[in-house]
């Protein structure tokens, strides 16, 4: 009202033009959750391409009031009646007495519902009449529920036309099950049906009898290959580098902590009063054949005596126990495992790349979760699966599936993850699911709004999940039927074999192998020192004499003749040295005996290390 003008029923808004063209320019959709469909206004700023839903408030005796959609009106076409009001309103039990047969709607899906072997197509087996054709989860639920519910012991299964769940169509009216149940073909439709929010509108459904979501599909990628080294697998390339450089270091300090340390040194009096000797075990060669034999949990002849290198060595054996345990653990479950490592492991790996494609079926309540959904990776998702080209949609789980087993690894299908894990359970065993589920839905049995089914079924349904019955139906149909072999997530237990551990036998022959070469190094050096000694004329005569006497030389025992020991070999230049020195020093022994071997000392103590 104008307040300077109380006469005036409106006032001018001197913003008005701004603010109808503003609204002019306004456009919503009704997947935006507006209540009369598009918000839309032509030039005259009247509303446009909109549509009203007629709401029935209906009340039972066990239920509050429900709001459901019975018909729309579209403007210039008019109404639109999902069913008459009589039908959606009024079902109520048979009350003349006689037994009612209940019509049951599903559809074909394995492991739901499935038409026995041998009843497919036109038959005249007994066991393929009526109900009995049938078998399944839902089936087995049916008879569960038909024992519990009075009005269910007579029932007839029938089939939703085009086998589809039920979408709602453009005019407002629904297809496959939904369309069944507000149509009045069917009383009751127990089916692997998912609840949501478009369905509970025109339907009502009892409490979910299983929970499922989303999943993601794929083909199984191929086993790991292994290495003829994989046996070093189970310790990274950084540790195998840094116990080498550990084993190096550690053998420098040994060998530096054994040459200042005064304990490690040894002096000896040579015989005869030549003089004294100095010794010490721990030479290079020597440091680094201790640190390995401690590495690999051997011993050898010589160990430390100052507290300094047993510190060091108790250090490095507390280090080799470490990483040997850990190796050996590793060991036995990497050896024994045969991975497979696949390409994606969650929607986000699926999400951000383009090498695999990705697809859902069509028209069903994964594509409406993804065309809807205010999450950023799954609408990014949902661009890209209608860019392309030629489509990645499917008209039904099994084509989806094929394509997935078809496409070598290019292609994911996303299905509920109940199906997915079904598939996976039958041969040829080639899929395989990836990563948790995308969302959690269930699955409800399905009544006409205001039916009088609803309460007794919800009643039934708590007291088989209270008993476990639902979950024993499950492990029936999902895994005790299973023809593949169950596997862990990511690979099973398997036996070893050569292509696992040959790089072990390999290692092995090589080190044969360079133990032979070093033996024939030290055998061709220590006949040249020989030959230019002067102990025989040339080095071929040094090496044929020392080839001779390493094949064909017996151990005899010790004889006074001198003549005993052949000449030119080692032996006998060490056995005529100490006898010399014998003479030298002691008179009364002139000859050699096996207690002057053991009691003489030698002229020099000889170390082998350098």
């Amino acid at each position: 009202m104008d307040v300077d003008n109380p006469h005036r029923p409106f006032t001018t808004f001197e913003h008005g033009q701004i603010l109808a063209r503003a609204l002019r320019g306004l456009k919503l959709d009704s997947n935006d959750g507006t209540l009369s469909g598009r918000i839309e206004f032509d030039r005259f700023g009247m509303r446009k391409n909109y549509d009203v839903t007629v709401i029935d408030l209906v009340s039972s005796i066990k239920s509050a009031f429900n709001r459901k959609e019975i018909m729309v009106w579209k403007q210039g076409l008019g109404f639109f009646a999902n069913q008459t009001i009589a039908e959606h309103t009024r079902k109520t039990l048979d009350t003349t007495g006689q037994k009612k047969t209940l019509k049951v709607v599903t559809i074909v899906t394995a492991p739901f519902v499935m038409i026995k072997r041998g009843c497919e197509g036109n038959t005249n087996k007994s066991s393929c009449d009526g109900n009995d054709r049938y078998e399944g989860f839902c089936i087995d639920l049916l008879k569960l529920l038909s024992d519990k519910i009075e009005d269910f012991k007579k029932y007839e299964i029938i089939l939703a036309k085009g086998n589809k769940y039920g979408i709602k169509q453009p005019d407002g009216s629904w297809d496959g099950l939904i369309g069944s149940l507000l149509s009045g073909e069917a009383d009751v439709c127990v089916a692997s049906l998912t609840i949501n929010q478009d369905r509970e509108r025109v339907v009502d459904f009892s409490k979910p009898f299983m929970t499922t979501g989303i999943s993601i599909m794929i083909k199984k990628p191929d086993k790991q290959e292994f290495s003829v080294f994989s046996f070093m697998q189970p310790l990274s390339t950084e540790i195998w580098m840094y116990i080498i450089f550990a084993y190096v270091g550690v053998s420098v300090v040994i060998f530096l902590v054994s040459r200042f340390s005064p304990y490690e040194w040894r002096i000896e009096e040579m015989s005869g009063g030549g003089g004294f000797t100095i010794s010490n075990d721990f030479s290079v060669y020597n440091c680094l054949w201790y640190t390995l034999a401690a590495f690999m949990q051997q011993g050898t002849d010589i160990v430390p005596r100052s507290i300094s290198g047993r510190l060091a060595s108790s250090v490095w054996w507390f280090f080799t126990m470490i990483i040997v345990s850990s190796y050996t653990a590793n060991l036995a479950a990497f050896l024994t495992l045969e991975k497979m490592q696949a390409p994606i492991e969650s929607v986000e790996d699926l999400a951000k790349q383009t090498k695999i494609k990705y697809g859902i079926q069509q028209g069903g309540s994964t594509a409406q979760f993804f065309k809807y959904s205010s999450v950023q990776i799954y609408q990014r998702m949902w661009r890209y699966m209608e860019s392309q080209v030629p489509t990645v949609f499917t008209s039904t789980y099994a084509e989806g599936i094929e394509r997935v087993r078809s496409h070598k690894g290019r292609y994911a299908f996303l299905l509920e993850a109940t199906a997915n894990e079904y598939a996976n359970t039958r041969k040829p065993c080639d899929t395989m699911k990836v990563g948790s589920n995308l969302n959690s839905v269930g699955y409800g049995v399905a009544t006409p709004f205001g039916s009088p089914y609803k309460d007794h079924i919800n009643l039934a349904i708590l007291a088989l999940q209270e008993r476990g019955e639902l979950k024993k139906l499950e492990n029936k149909w999902w895994y005790d039927r299973g023809e593949c072999d169950q596997g862990i997530a990511e690979g099973h237990n398997a036996s070893l074999n050569l292509s696992k551990v040959a790089g072990i036998f390999y290692i092995l022959m090589g080190g044969m192998i360079a133990s032979m070469l070093a033996a024939l190094g030290e055998f061709l050096y220590r006949s040249r020192i020989e030959a230019r000694k002067g102990n025989v004329t040339s080095l071929l005569g040094s090496l044929a004499q020392n080839l001779r006497t390493s094949f064909f030389a017996q151990p005899k025992k010790v004889l006074p003749d001198e003549e005993t020991f052949r000449k030119g070999t080692p032996v006998f230049e060490v056995f005529k040295k100490q006898d010399e020195a014998s003479k030298s020093t002691d008179s009364k022994s002139s000859k050699l005996t096996d207690e002057l071997i053991t009691a003489q000392p030698f002229i020099k103590r000889y170390n082998t290390a350098v």
